[in-house]
């Protein structure tokens, strides 16, 4: 009888304007296309009419098209809203969207940037479209820590206090972005993993 708690039943790595799916390269961008380009054509290949999307600020459309990807075609409905919860951590907090708030306020400040000076606003947009009303949590560190990580979404599984969760790293800043989005549930798929620090670790690589 198999001794592992939880899984990893599906992966998102989106670093150089690639998208790296369950461990194989799903999509490149062209040459020279920037940032807000690439998570554009993130938008449109994999999702689309969501409206909001276009007022979100680059940190938050890049986790909430990282989450996109990584959770088509899983039936997260089977869950109750209150039993998924997104955790997630970066370096650079909402710094970018920060600096670009303060130049407006040297002429008229800017609501529609203001709204995104908070790193977990991220969290709000993926839960508002995904329906997530579970534990949530964002976390400043100087790096992905992964050991923290995979020991906090366990201790929350081991809990009861969720029966799955989206969790991991969503950095950006200027044209800088990695983005390491797993889903991690108490029962297996097809392609399962356990939920290790190591396997974590394998999968960011």
């Amino acid at each position: 009888m198999s001794n592992v708690s939880a899984y990893i039943n599906a992966s998102c790595i989106v670093r150089g304007n690639t998208v790296v799916k369950n461990g194989v390269r799903a999509y490149e961008a062209p040459p020279g296309e920037t940032l807000p380009e690439f998570l554009r054509s993130l938008y449109d290949r994999y999702s689309g009419q969501y409206p909001k999307f276009h007022k979100m600020d680059l940190l938050s459309k890049l986790g909430w098209a990282a989450t996109e990807i990584l959770l088509q075609e899983v039936p997260m409905e089977q869950y109750a809203p209150e039993d998924t919860g997104v955790i997630l951590a970066n370096t650079s907090s909402s710094l970018d969207t920060d600096e670009r708030y303060a130049e407006t306020m040297k002429e008229i400040a800017s609501p529609a940037l203001f709204v995104y000076t908070l790193p977990n606003i991220v969290i709000g947009e993926i839960s508002i479209r995904h329906k997530f009303k579970g534990e949530n949590a964002f976390f400043v560190a100087d790096a992905f820590d992964i050991p923290f990580m995979t020991g906090y979404v366990q201790q929350l599984l081991n809990e009861g206090t969720l029966q799955a969760a989206v969790c991991g790293w969503v950095e950006q800043y200027h044209s800088g972005h990695d983005a390491a989005l797993f889903l991690v549930e108490k029962q297996p798929r097809n392609g399962s993993l356990p939920f290790t620090a190591n396997e974590v670790e394998k999968l960011y690589r």
